[in-house]
């Protein structure tokens, strides 16, 4: 089976060693586009893209997102976050900058059902997301088989509610191990407790089977069948201690009727799932995403 090569992510990397990101959330006021645009000119680089917004003119909060390209960044990180920081106190930013060539780990957790896998595999395989998939964690055997034949690391942890203590010491200790910037859970079917979610801050990302916040919880499509509804949907969240409530990112719809039953709508559901959680995934590894509150930005 084809797979992303070394070669592939090296030539990536090669090609965006000079292109960064500088994602910024502060109080609006005057000013703010005109230092960080003199910022980049005073080092040499040209903007690619810059996305604004605000929420109110007066008094709001202010994001932006700026990606651009700076000869011999590599050599420079640390001297332009340094730069950075004067302006970031001066208009009481929280900011950071990303560099592209630092390609993002990931982690992907799954349970039995796995188009959602199969669709962040695809998509990986055909270069269209940009990650570097350390491993994948499941508390079942299924995906064995799938993940290996791409040379990727597979951790079988079976998971419960008796020993879920345990278990999420093992996970956390292997996202240590292979330095994950990312976990994914494509359809993992185990809550986690508040301290794997707190040791991952708006680094779990999550595909709930509704279009929250109907239906939050265990089988949805179920709940849906018994109300009727016209349309179903899938979401795709930050993870949270509070269930299903995390900042949501990317949400889509399908219509339904009363001549579907309840296999009709799993089935039109996975095709949803599968494209919100790789697009919010995307718009992740992509610095696209500012997580305001309990919502999110996203450029």
């Amino acid at each position: 089976m084809k797979t992303v090569s070394q070669d592939q992510l090296r030539a990536f990397k090669e090609n965006r060693k000079n292109r960064g990101r500088l994602l910024i959330n502060c109080p609006d006021q005057p000013g703010i586009v005109a230092a960080v645009s003199k910022f980049l000119f005073e080092n040499n680089a040209n903007i690619i893209e810059s996305s604004q917004y605000t929420t109110n003119p007066e008094g709001g909060n202010f994001f932006m997102r700026v990606e651009f390209e700076c000869p011999g960044l590599l050599g420079k990180k640390e001297e332009m976050k340094s730069q950075f920081q004067i302006i970031a106190d001066t208009f009481s930013m929280e900011w950071k900058i990303a560099f592209v060539h630092d390609l993002k780990k990931t982690a992907i957790f799954v349970s039995k059902e796995l188009h959602c896998l199969r669709e962040l595999l695809w998509e990986w395989q055909n270069g269209d997301l940009l990650t570097d998939i350390a491993l994948v964690v499941s508390n079942h055997e299924v995906a064995r088989d799938i993940v290996e034949s791409m040379d990727i690391h597979f951790f079988y942890i079976p998971a419960s509610k008796e020993n879920r203590k345990e278990v999420e010491e093992k996970q956390l200790q292997v996202l240590k191990e292979f330095d994950v910037d990312l976990t994914i859970l494509a359809r993992y079917m185990q809550i986690l407790t508040p301290s794997f979610v707190e040791a991952q801050p708006f680094k779990v990302i999550n595909i709930h089977h509704s279009f929250l916040p109907a239906f939050v919880g265990a089988r949805p499509y179920d709940r849906a069948y018994q109300r009727g509804v016209k349309i179903i949907g899938a979401t795709s969240h930050y993870v949270t201690n509070d269930l299903d409530e995390g900042p949501i990112i990317e949400q889509d719809i399908m219509r339904v009727d009363h001549r579907d039953n309840i296999d009709d709508l799993k089935k039109i559901g996975r095709s949803i799932e599968r494209s919100v959680l790789a697009r919010a995934v995307k718009w992740h590894l992509e610095d696209r995403i500012i997580v305001h509150e309990n919502k999110t930005i996203v450029f």
